[in-house]
């Protein structure tokens, strides 16, 4: 008879990898988005200066959480779901004579479909453009745009 021999179990450590430990942080809950800052003029960096202090806390119901790299040209809701970008360039949809606009509490926006992605507006008539992507759950939902129009009003000057 063959004794089988059993060899006793020994407790193994798995021990994680330093890309691993990068991964799970940056996916865990509350990380902020990256958000490329645009490169405006002087001028438009004092206006998006500006607006940066007067943007909500909140808006449509999701807080403010400011996106990587920190910068005054940049701001978002809701872990990404909105992002504002202050002195981008002009989009090429402006040139287009089709083009649709909407009008928010008296500032005018440029409407850009993104079926992926979600709407993006930017602002129309005024001394720097401001752009704000939303999630695709904004899809057919402008309303977040009234939550900007004051302060947009109040810091960005019309270029009429």
């Amino acid at each position: 008879m063959t004794s089988s021999r059993r060899r006793p179990l020994r407790p193994s450590f798995l021990v994680p990898s330093a890309a691993a430990l990068l991964l799970a942080a940056g996916c865990s809950g509350g990380s902020q988005p990256s958000v490329a800052v645009p490169t405006p003029s002087e001028d438009a960096v004092a206006y998006c200066s500006a607006l940066h202090k007067a943007l909500p806390k909140t808006v449509a119901g999701l807080e403010r959480g400011d996106p990587a790299p920190e910068s005054e040209l940049t701001a978002a809701w809701g872990d990404g779901a909105i992002v504002l970008r202050c002195g981008v360039p002009r989009p090429a949809a402006m040139a287009d004579a089709a083009s649709k606009g909407i009008d928010a509490d008296g500032v005018n926006w440029l409407l850009e479909q993104r079926p992926d992605e979600g709407p993006r507006f930017t602002t129309t008539y005024r001394k720097a453009y401001v752009e704000v992507s939303m999630g695709t759950r904004f899809a057919h939902d402008a309303s977040p745009l009234a939550e900007f129009a004051k302060p947009v009003r109040e810091t960005v000057p019309d270029s009429l």
